[in-house]
């Protein structure tokens, strides 16, 4: 009888247990869904990659919104960004 409790509580609670398959799982899942976010974020990166290789407008998009390039004649007008909302609850 104790022999098959100790079996038992091995089989769940051992190295390689239950508990910790279930746990590994866990893990497969969580590691499988960032596999897929970085593989998306890596196709996005490549065609951004592909259109400033081979897009004008896009270097040119890239230069004005990042770097606030301007063309000759041109004047850029920076604005201070939107204050923000005021979530807060009344006091008491």
């Amino acid at each position: 009888m104790g022999l098959a409790l100790l079996l038992t509580w091995h089989v769940v609670n051992g190295k390689h247990g239950l508990s910790v398959w279930q746990q590994k799982r866990v893990e497969d899942r969580q590691l499988r869904k960032e596999i897929d976010s970085l593989q998306q974020e890596n196709a996005r990166l490549r065609e951004r990659v592909q259109k400033l290789r081979s897009d004008p407008h896009a270097i040119e998009r890239e230069a004005r919104e990042k770097l606030h390039y301007a063309k000759p004649g041109e004047i850029i007008y920076s604005l201070p960004p939107d204050p923000p909302p005021q979530n807060q609850p009344p006091a008491k």
